[in-house]
């Protein structure tokens, strides 16, 4: 009996990346998962094939509704809608389940809907009710590998706080920092979404970049502070500035604190954290991660350095945003959730040039 898997936000960059990913998946391929509704909005009723012309084999597919009638009867449902839209449909799925005697399907979502534990900080920064919170899908960080396997509703992380906690998270863990955290992030125009925007024009972002959101503006912050917060009871901060850069994917983070550890000391602590981690590279002293060097992989490839003279510790990341930023990412949980191993139909070999 083969796992029915649908898509709710189809059209999008989220959407679209996922179904990439599934149709080169080995369950794909050998029947045991199949693609059942491709969900879209505004563009029901029209062909895949218009929308994304890469996903040849789906070309001839037609997106329906995104309700609870077309999402019901599904094992495994990815949500990729819109922050503050995933909440009431996933919540109603569960309780139509319940009620009909059957199980409710693994739901993973994308936006940021089941992110955050506290109500106040959602409400504050996505100004909508909160629906609560799930596992959080990075199975890197402590204790959340467990989680995912045995949760059936699992939130995405969002793509900054992936690439800044990845960074930071052996530091923090190890309490070799005074707790002040600063993040200053790249990222590609496709982090910002497939819908149309003055700011992400290619006359606008050509040969150009521009921070925004700065000085704890961007929603991500809260995020990225609880991930690390509950590695230590020590007090800790966030600042972290969201830079847009002229290139279609990728996120470089560059992660900052004060140390008075040595290289040698910061460099077996991440070596140590991350040995057994399948997508995490950590590279040796001297390399530089580049954002093209993981293009289409769910790799995350770390470096790590200390400005001795200024007591810095310098902790620089690249991913994919829509790979290991969300749509791997998602695909990952769905492996642990479905008992497969974690890595596959996930690629940690990068397109260059």
């Amino acid at each position: 009996m083969s796992i029915s898997v649908a898509v709710a936000g189809a059209t999008g960059y989220a959407g679209s990346e996922i179904l990439r990913l599934l149709l080169t998946h080995p369950a794909y391929q050998n029947g045991e998962l199949t693609l059942g509704a491709l969900c879209a909005n505004s563009n029901a009723g029209q062909k895949v094939g218009e929308f994304h012309p890469h996903l040849a084999p789906l070309a001839d597919r037609t997106f329906v509704e995104t309700s609870l009638e077309t999402l019901q009867g599904h094992d495994v449902v990815f949500m990729a809608l819109p922050h503050g839209h995933s909440g009431a449909l996933a919540h109603s799925l569960t309780t139509v389940a319940a009620a009909s005697g059957h199980d409710a399907p693994l739901v993973i979502d994308c936006a940021a809907d089941f992110r955050l534990r506290d109500a106040q900080a959602w409400e504050k920064w996505y100004q909508c009710e909160y629906q609560g919170s799930w596992a959080y899908g990075l199975p890197e960080l402590p204790g959340h590998r467990d989680a995912v396997r045995a949760a059936r509703t699992v939130a995405v992380p969002g793509c900054f706080p992936t690439g800044a906690s990845l960074a930071l998270y052996p530091a923090v863990q190890a309490g070799i920092t005074d707790g002040n955290l600063s993040v200053v992030s790249f990222s590609g125009t496709s982090g910002a979404g497939k819908g149309a925007k003055v700011a992400n024009l290619h006359a606008e972002v050509s040969g150009s970049a521009k921070a925004y959101n700065v000085a704890g503006r961007h929603r991500h912050t809260p995020e990225i502070l609880q991930n690390m917060q509950e590695l230590t009871e020590q007090e800790l901060t966030v600042s972290f500035t969201p830079v847009l850069a002229p290139m279609t994917r990728g996120i470089l983070t560059t992660a900052f604190a004060t140390t008075h550890a040595t290289l040698e000391e910061v460099q077996r602590l991440y070596e140590e954290a991350y040995r057994d981690e399948p997508f995490i590279q950590l590279l040796p002293y001297g390399q530089q991660p580049q954002s093209k060097s993981v293009v289409g992989s769910n790799n995350v490839q770390i470096a790590v350095d200390v400005d001795t003279a200024a007591h810095r510790l310098v902790i620089t990341a690249v991913i994919d945003n829509l790979v290991k930023g969300t749509a791997g990412a998602a695909v990952q949980c769905m492996n642990l959730m479905l008992g497969w191993p974690e890595t596959t139909g996930l690629y940690t070999v990068g397109l260059a040039p």
